[in-house]
């Protein structure tokens, strides 16, 4: 399950950031990730779960999953076009010469904390 691995890093990073702010908490982390990671929605969100339980400063946090479609632009004719992770060929041309503009990312949006009232 790379999905831990994945989540382990997300929540690395959250941390560091968080702690570097001076929050006491962890309210909400927002990914973007590209179907064509292949990480799956549910087993990140049971990873989250899972990480959060060994670290109080996530006591309570939400995860906020956008998942984004692979589109790709034709090398062969220009088109550019939305499919699957299966389905892969051009469809005015039917070339397999693809290159993908959107579908592989995985980065952290956003995330919101708690600070301290001083």
């Amino acid at each position: 399950m790379h999905e831990l691995g994945i989540m382990t890093g997300v929540m690395e990073s959250v941390e560091t950031a968080a702690r570097d702010a001076g929050a006491t908490r962890v309210l909400e982390v927002r990914l973007t990730v590209g179907e064509m990671t292949e990480a799956i929605p549910d087993a990140l969100e049971f990873a989250f779960e899972a990480l959060s339980e060994q670290n109080e400063l996530f006591d309570g946090a939400k995860l906020l999953i956008t998942m984004v479609k692979p589109h790709s632009r034709c090398l062969a004719c220009g088109a550019e076009f939305d499919h699957d992770r299966f389905h892969m060929f051009c469809p005015q041309c039917d070339s397999f010469a693809l290159e993908l503009l959107a579908g592989r990312e995985l980065h952290i949006d956003s995330i919101e904390v708690d600070l301290p009232d001083d």
